[in-house]
């Protein structure tokens, strides 16, 4: 018998989630260079055709650009930023990346940041990483009590002005995620707690579509996607739900407004095209 944590059973049950599994194909596409083991966030280039990639806790504070089966285009080095445990990279307007360096396995971080720069054009160095501090609005302990490992924030994406986080939720009785907002811009802030949902995976990284019509959530054995009306980012409009059981994945991006790239820490890269 397969497990509800492998298949969206869960989510039809619990959160009236459609499966939508024999509307997507997925195949692997290519293999990440060497100089990315454990690829952890993914966002598009300005050119639309290659991606901004970068390794996972205690990587360099660089980013790699590949093509999508996986070829080396260029290495950058992220002035004034250290990788502690970057865990997800998001797209925002006018060329700005969000680097997350938030990974909080053990729930007792205080310097959770997320760095900020402008993505870089060829021939010109990068300007200086800016920081975006935050903390949880509900985090008293640290680490809080076993039940409540739920302060672990592996994916995130730009919207309107804002960073949208999805909790990586390590209890093992309280089973749901939580959404939460910060400012897209330079700071210190206590994030605003949005929503929760009950969820018996752990979500790994996040997504806007390009229209911004569409938000997705990796786990390690599926996909989930939510609709965004009139702008609001929240669990309120689930639009369906696929497997997909690719060893540690923990990278995706939107292709386009239906088709998405994910990668895993094993160096495979898949496309997942709609039908």
């Amino acid at each position: 018998m397969k497990s509800l944590f492998t298949t969206c059973q869960f989510d039809q049950k619990v959160n009236h989630t459609e499966k939508v599994g024999s509307q997507y194909k997925i195949r692997k596409i290519g293999r990440l260079p060497t100089a990315v083991p454990e690829s952890s966030g993914l966002a598009m280039h300005r050119d639309g055709t290659s991606f901004w990639t970068h390794n996972d806790s205690g990587g360099e504070a660089s980013l790699f650009r590949i093509d999508q089966k996986g070829a080396l285009i260029e290495r950058r080095d992220i002035p004034h930023a250290t990788n502690r445990d970057w865990e997800e990279l998001a797209q925002g307007p006018d060329g700005a990346l969000f680097i997350g360096d938030m990974g909080n396995n053990g729930n007792s971080r205080k310097d959770l940041t997320i760095y900020k720069i402008q993505s870089p054009r060829a021939g010109q160095p990068i300007p200086p990483a800016e920081k975006i501090e935050f903390s949880y609005p509900d985090q008293k302990t640290f680490p809080p009590a076993p039940e409540d490992f739920n302060f672990d924030c592996e994916a995130f994406f730009y919207s309107n002005d804002s960073l949208y986080l999805f909790s990586k939720n390590r209890s093992k009785t309280k089973l749901f995620v939580k959404l939460y907002r910060i400012p897209a811009t330079p700071g210190k802030y206590t994030a605003t707690l949005v929503d929760s949902l009950a969820m018996n995976s752990q979500i790994t990284a996040a997504d806007r579509s390009p229209d911004g019509k569409t938000f997705a959530l990796l786990t390690y054995s599926k996909v989930l996607l939510f609709a965004i009306p009139s702008g609001r980012v929240n669990f309120d409009t689930p639009n369906g739900c696929f497997k997909f059981f690719h060893k540690q994945s923990e990278a995706l991006v939107f292709l386009n407004n239906t088709d998405l790239l994910a990668t895993n820490e094993q160096g495979q890269i898949f496309k997942i095209t709609r039908r």
